[in-house]
């Protein structure tokens, strides 16, 4: 499910990317993984699902029907994940923003890794895995993290 308020446009940086084609207001849903559910078995896995697909769980990755495969990452975000599948913005965000969420908030796995261009002044140069957030960033993304990552314990292969 996409947002109305959403549009999918090529970036001079990044390729496709995802924004705001009208005010968006905080906590608005714009975007979900709702695709199939890949886990660690890379027979089927592509470039393209590796980069684009959202880690739901310990071993266990979701693609997208829709634009949520195009948010791009960037250290200083205007969304976040809630629950595990859907992208919301963290705050209010004005028309021609573009959408993008740090990636660090869903990844858990040993093997993806990513070099940051986001630019941004908090840049980490390196993405991959949440435990490698700073523990400030982790406060301040704090309702905005997978789920799966925030409960751990609870989640089963």
């Amino acid at each position: 499910m996409d947002s109305s308020k959403i549009q999918l446009k090529k970036t001079k940086k990044y390729g496709l990317g995802v924004f705001a084609s009208k005010p968006i207001k905080k906590g608005e849903v714009l975007a979900e993984f709702d695709g199939k559910i890949y886990d660690e078995d890379f027979e089927d896995w592509t470039t393209d699902l590796q980069n684009h697909t959202v880690q739901c769980g310990p071993e266990r990755w979701r693609d997208s029907k829709g634009w949520a495969r195009y948010f791009n990452h960037s250290c200083e975000p205007n969304c976040g994940i809630r629950g595990l599948y859907k992208i919301v913005a963290m705050r209010d965000i004005k028309k021609g923003e573009h959408l993008t969420w740090d990636y660090e908030m869903t990844e858990k796995s040993d093997w993806w890794r990513m070099r940051c261009r986001c630019g941004s002044p908090l840049c980490r140069k390196r993405i991959g895995n949440f435990e490698n957030l700073p523990e400030e960033r982790r406060q301040s993304y704090r309702g905005f993290i997978s789920w799966w990552l925030t409960h751990e314990k609870k989640v089963r292969k």
